[in-house]
């Protein structure tokens, strides 16, 4: 099953995809909660290169490895990559009147529901949406 999400951002092209696609900017917004979050980021934005966003909670309790491989990059308009399960996901950045549209698709896993799953990857959308709005990040 495929779910996509979405967010408008107040924001340019070049900084969305810009904090999207640096480490340091990265481990900043890149986690569902404030109990979590992204201690180390390694991507090497290239079609058959590789990424791992190293996701924990902030109590040390629990942790793991978010990573797969890039299928298919268009600066600032796209990104596909596979998770090392297979499982497919495709990020689209399109400039409207509005700002920046980010629509994420990816194939659901079977150990949560849909929506539990749609439900975590937008509330780390929400919080991408945030921190550009928030910072100055430079494209």
């Amino acid at each position: 099953m495929k779910v996509s999400i979405e967010t408008i951002i107040d924001s340019t092209l070049e900084k969305v995809w810009s904090a999207w696609t640096t480490p340091a900017y990265i481990t900043a917004w890149n986690f569902a909660s404030e109990e979590w979050c992204c201690p180390k980021t390694e991507i090497d934005l290239e079609p058959g290169k590789n990424f791992n966003y190293r996701m924990e909670a902030k109590d040390g309790s629990m942790g793991f490895d978010f990573s797969g491989t890039f299928t298919e990059i268009k600066p600032n308009e796209f990104i596909e990559y596979a998770l090392e399960d297979g499982r497919r996901v495709s990020i689209s950045f399109e400039q409207t009147d509005n700002g920046v549209r980010v629509v994420e698709s990816f194939d659901a896993e079977d150990e949560n529901s849909a929506e539990q799953q749609k439900q975590g990857w937008q509330c780390i959308l929400n919080n991408f949406k945030a921190h550009v709005e928030s910072t100055s990040t430079s494209g």
